[in-house]
């Protein structure tokens, strides 16, 4: 028996994509009869049917369902082992995955990048941006050496995943200055529900640590107007800077326009205690410090580089919060 090949298998996947023969070839630059050849072979060799032929169309079989989920395992296998190998030279090449929630990909980890890539310049970083639910998912699915997120790791994927403070940001709450609370500078806890909300989607890790806050100020998310939803920090941002709304948004995120003076973060005071009366002095302004989160799988290899990069982000925060304690 010759057994089955890589080459075989990267041909069968993209046939078993496509679910079909031309468009597979067109996918790997190579003729549709070598691509027919190598599924008549497999198939020859096994005495199974890859797939169903229905006049000019196919269909998968039972044992193509098979191979292609064993077929992608072996070819991610051999992605990593490949990986690896190439870092065997002092970290001079290879490649690094990272998935990253919105806000941190846009705002925190550039600069993280662009350390790490002065050191290592022969390095290529593939960085895939997503919510915060998504990058869990898929560095629980092994798509990413590295996740970076700012929301929960939600409870089905904790004893898939270990996750590690790596940094920090404030969320703040945000009105343009079409907003009457641009004029005042801050409000109470009480105020909050008299006024319209743009909020982020569910999914967003922004969005899970405003409900959080919420709930930690015994307000009722349904207490609040909520008139619009986006899936974007910048989408919301727009909003309120056009609008009249508010919204509860990562100071990384606002900076500018905060300097720039469209934007004004709102300071919020927690009256609780003095049953709704303004106190006089000595009230406490309720704030919202959300930590940033370094996830990885708990089985899977970890190559040298990610050991590397996450070494570096460890530092970093140590670093940082070395600075803050002597100042």
């Amino acid at each position: 028996m010759a057994g089955m090949t890589l080459e075989q298998l990267k041909i069968f996947l993209a046939v078993a994509q496509n679910l079909h023969f031309t468009r597979a070839a067109e996918e790997l630059y190579i003729t549709q009869p070598a691509v027919s050849a190598a599924i008549h072979n497999l198939e020859q060799e096994y005495g199974v049917k890859l797939f169903h032929r229905i006049g000019r169309h196919i269909e998968i079989a039972e044992a193509g369902k098979l191979l292609q989920v064993e077929a992608q395992k072996i070819l991610d296998q051999v992605s990593l082992t490949e990986r690896g190998l190439r870092e065997l030279n002092n970290l001079q090449r290879g490649e690094l995955k990272l998935g990253s929630s919105l806000t941190i990909g846009n705002y925190w980890l550039p600069s993280k990048i662009s350390e790490f890539k002065s050191q290592y310049p022969g390095i290529q970083i593939d960085c895939t941006l997503a919510n915060a639910e998504t990058i869990c998912v898929g560095t629980a699915m092994g798509q990413f050496d590295l996740g970076l997120v700012e929301g929960d790791v939600k409870p089905a994927l904790q004893s898939t995943l270990e996750y590690e403070i790596v940094g920090s940001d404030r969320l703040q709450i945000v009105v343009g200055q079409k907003h009457p609370w641009f004029e005042w500078g801050e409000v109470d806890l009480s105020q909050l529900t008299q006024t319209p909300w743009v909020m982020r989607v569910r999914e967003s890790g922004t969005q899970q640590r405003f409900e959080e806050a919420l709930q930690n100020w015994d307000i009722n998310l349904s207490e609040l107007n909520v008139i619009l939803v986006f899936t974007s920090g910048e989408m919301a941002k727009a909003a309120i800077e056009n609008g009249v709304g508010a919204t509860g948004i990562s100071e990384l995120m606002v900076k500018k326009e905060i300097q720039l003076g469209t934007l004004r973060a709102i300071r919020v005071i927690d009256n609780r205690e003095s049953n709704g009366a303004m106190p006089a002095a000595g009230y406490a302004y309720a704030e919202i410090v959300r930590p940033f989160f370094k996830i990885k799988h708990r089985q899977r290899f970890q190559t040298a580089l990610s050991k590397v990069f996450e070494q570096m982000l460890i530092s970093s925060m140590l670093d940082s919060s070395h600075q803050l304690s002597v100042i």
